[in-house]
C-alpha cells in the first residue's frame, strides 16, 4: 500500500478526485449530474454549513436519509470535520429507531421527513416524545437527552428543526480556513464511523471503523481493473457498507462515475445500463435474479457495455444465479467480507474461470490473513475442512461502540476476528463461504437477529414462546419464520402476530409465516434445537 494511501482520510477523498478528475462526471441521479469538481464542491458546502449549526470534532451525527445526492455530500462532509458519522437503515421502524438514537448518542440527527410511502418524520416524532425548543435551533428531549439538532433534508414539520435551505444558507459565515483546519486535524486512525450490524443477542452493535479502509478499497478497484472510464449502477441502500465501501469509494478513489438510484428496480436499472453506458453492477443473488427476469422480459434493451458484476458472497443455492448472471448480464466476481472488516476481504480474479467466480468466495486480498478453525477448540482445521472463519488485516474494527465485552469475544489477543461464518480453505487457496454459525438470518442481503424478532413478539400476552428460523426462499435467499406456542386456554391468530410486528420492527424482519406448534424442540441444557424447527419446514 502506497505511503500516501495511508495519509488521506475519507473527507479528503472528493477533493483528491477532483484535482484529479475535475470535469468528469462523478455522480448521476434522475436528471441531475454533477461533475468531480462540482461534487467537491457541494460537500465543502454542506461541511461548513455542519460548522456553522455547531457540529464539533468527535460528535456523533446519526443520519437517517434514503438514497439521494444529499446523503453523499452529508457523508463526506461529516467525516471531513472531524465528526463520526452513524448511517442508519432507512427500513428501521420505531423501536428500531429508538435504540439506535439513544445507543449512538448522537447530538445531531440528519434526516427526511419522508422516504416514499414511509413517514420518517412521525417515526422520529414518536420516539423523541414532548422536545423543547431552545435558541438556536436547540432541542432537547427526555428520550434522547444527548440529541441537540435535527436537520432535514427534505420539506418537514419536526419541532425545532432546521430545514435545509436554511441549515445550507449558514455556510456562507465559515471561512474556507475554518474548513481547512478542521480537515487537517482529522487523522486516519481516528473513528470515521459507526455502522450497525445486528447480533444475535438482539440488540444491533455499533461497528467503529476508521480511515484504514481507504487502501483496501483502493486495491479492490485495482483487482477490478477499474479506471476513470467505468460507469457503477448504484441501487444499494447508501447506509450500507458495501455500498459505501465499494461503489462510493471506488468511484472517488477511480474517478468513475457512479449512476444512483433511489431504490431498486430491476427495469429501470437496465434502463440505466443502456441509457449511461454503465460496466459495473453489484448486489446479491435477489438483486442479479430480478435483472435477469427483466432482461427477459425486454430482451431488446442494450447492456453490451457491462463488463463486471460483484456477486456478495452467498449460500449453495446462490451459485445457480451467479452461473446465470455470467451468462445473461456480465461476468461476476465474488467476495466474502462484513462490516466489522470493513467490507470485503477476499475477491475473486477478472481472469480467474468460472468455477473460482461462481463456486468460491474469493481469494483473500493483499494484508488478509484467514483461518479455518474448529469452533469448540479453536484448533486449525486442514484445508477443505469447514470450520469458523478467522480473519486479520489493518482493516479490522476497532471495535463495538460502547460495548467492550462484544468487542473481546469478537477480536482474541493476537487480533484475530472471530466472524461466526463458516467456511472452508479449498485447494486453490479461495475461501468458500458456506453459512453462519451465528444464529443470524441474511434476507435479501440484510442481517436479521432472530433474538431481536422473538423479543418482540413475547411481549404479546398470548404467547408463551416463540422461536425464530429461517426458511429458504428463491428471491431473497432466506425469510423469517416464527414457530409459537400459545399460553394454556389461549388461541393465537397467526395473522395478528405479524400484524403485531408491522410498524415497529423493518419490513424485512417480519415472520413470513407463523407456525403453532405444542412446544419447542429442547436440548438437554434446555436449548432451542433450531435445526429440528428448520427440518419441520420441509413439511409445512
Amino acid at each position: 500500500m502506497s505511503d500516501g494511501l495511508t495519509k488521506l482520510t475519507l473527507g479528503a477523498l472528493p477533493a483528491e478526485a477532483s484535482r484529479k478528475w475535475p470535469h468528469r462526471e462523478a455522480l448521476v441521479f434522475n436528471d441531475r449530474r454533477w461533475t468531480y469538481e462540482a461534487f467537491d464542491a457541494e460537500v465543502n458546502e454542506v461541511a461548513k454549513a455542519l460548522i456553522n449549526a455547531g457540529v464539533k470534532h468527535g460528535e456523533h451525527v446519526a443520519v437517517w436519509v434514503t438514497n439521494r445526492p444529499e446523503f453523499l455530500f452529508i457523508f463526506f462532509a461529516v467525516i471531513k470535520i472531524g465528526a463520526v458519522i452513524f448511517p442508519l437503515n432507512t427500513r428501521y421502524r420505531v423501536n428500531d429507531l429508538n435504540y439506535a438514537l439513544r445507543q449512538s448518542d448522537c447530538v445531531t440527527l440528519i434526516t427526511v421527513n419522508r422516504g416514499g410511502p414511509i413517514d420518517f418524520g412521525a417515526m422520529v416524532r414518536d420516539v423523541l416524545g414532548p422536545v423543547h425548543i431552545g435558541t438556536g435551533k436547540n432541542i432537547r428531549s427526555t428520550a434522547c437527552p444527548l440529541l441537540n439538532r435535527i436537520i432535514m433534508v427534505d420539506e418537514g414539520d419536526l419541532p425545532g428543526s432546521w430545514s435545509w435551505a436554511d441549515f445550507m444558507s449558514g455556510a456562507r459565515h465559515v471561512a474556507e480556513t475554518e474548513l481547512a483546519a478542521r480537515l487537517k486535524a482529522v487523522k486516519p486512525g481516528d473513528v470515521a464511523m459507526i455502522m450497525y450490524t445486528s447480533g444475535t443477542t438482539g440488540n444491533p452493535k455499533g461497528v467503529m471503523l476508521n480511515h484504514v479502509g481507504i487502501g483496501m478499497c483502493a486495491q479492490r478497484a485495482a483487482l477490478f481493473g477499474m479506471t476513470f472510464a467505468d460507469v457503477q449502477l448504484n441501487y444499494l441502500p447508501l447506509f450500507h457498507l458495501f455500498s459505501l465501501g465499494y461503489i462510493v469509494l471506488h468511484s472517488v478513489l477511480t474517478g468513475a462515475k457512479q449512476v444512483l438510484m433511489e431504490t431498486f428496480d430491476a427495469a429501470a436499472a437496465l434502463g440505466l445500463i443502456e441509457r449511461e453506458h454503465v460496466t459495473m453492477l453489484y448486489g446479491y443473488d435477489t438483486h442479479f435474479s430480478d435483472l435477469i427476469a427483466a432482461k427477459k422480459r425486454s430482451p431488446k434493451v442494450g447492456l453490451g457495455t457491462l463488463r463486471t458484476g460483484c456477486f456478495a458472497a452467498g449460500l449453495e443455492n446462490s451459485i445457480p444465479i451467479a452461473v446465470e448472471t455470467q451468462r445473461q448480464l456480465c461476468r461476476t466476481l465474488s467476495g466474502w467480507g462484513m462490516t466489522e472488516t470493513w467490507s470485503g476481504q477476499t475477491l475473486s480474479f477478472l481472469d480467474d474461470d468460472e468455477d473460482k467466480r461462481c463456486m468460491a468466495s474469493g481469494y483473500p486480498m493483499p494484508g488478509v490473513e484467514i483461518r479455518i478453525v474448529d469452533p469448540e477448540t479453536g484448533d486449525d482445521v486442514p484445508q477443505g475442512q469447514q470450520g469458523e472463519i478467522l480473519q486479520r488485516s489493518d482493516c479490522c474494527m476497532l471495535g463495538y461502540y460502547k460495548d467492550a465485552e462484544a468487542t473481546a469475544k469478537m477480536v482474541d489477543q493476537d487480533g484475530w476476528l472471530h466472524t461466526g461464518d463458516a467456511g472452508l480453505i479449498r485447494p486453490d487457496g479461495h475461501l468458500r463461504f458456506v453459512g453462519r454459525y451465528k444464529d443470524m438470518l441474511k434476507v435479501g442481503g440484510e442481517n436479521v437477529s432472530p433474538a431481536e424478532v422473538e423479543l418482540l413478539l413475547t411481549q404479546l400476552p398470548e404467547i408463551a414462546q416463540v422461536a425464530v428460523v429461517g426458511c429458504p426462499d428463491s428471491r431473497l435467499n432466506e425469510v423469517a419464520v416464527a414457530f409459537v406456542v400459545a399460553r394454556v386456554g389461549v388461541v393465537v391468530d397467526p395473522e395478528e402476530v405479524i400484524n403485531f410486528c408491522r410498524g415497529k420492527l423493518a419490513s424485512y424482519k417480519i415472520p413470513r409465516r407463523v407456525i403453532l406448534i405444542d412446544q419447542l424442540p429442547m436440548t438437554a441444557s434446555g436449548k432451542v434445537q433450531k435445526q429440528k424447527l428448520r427440518d419441520t419446514l420441509k413439511t409445512h
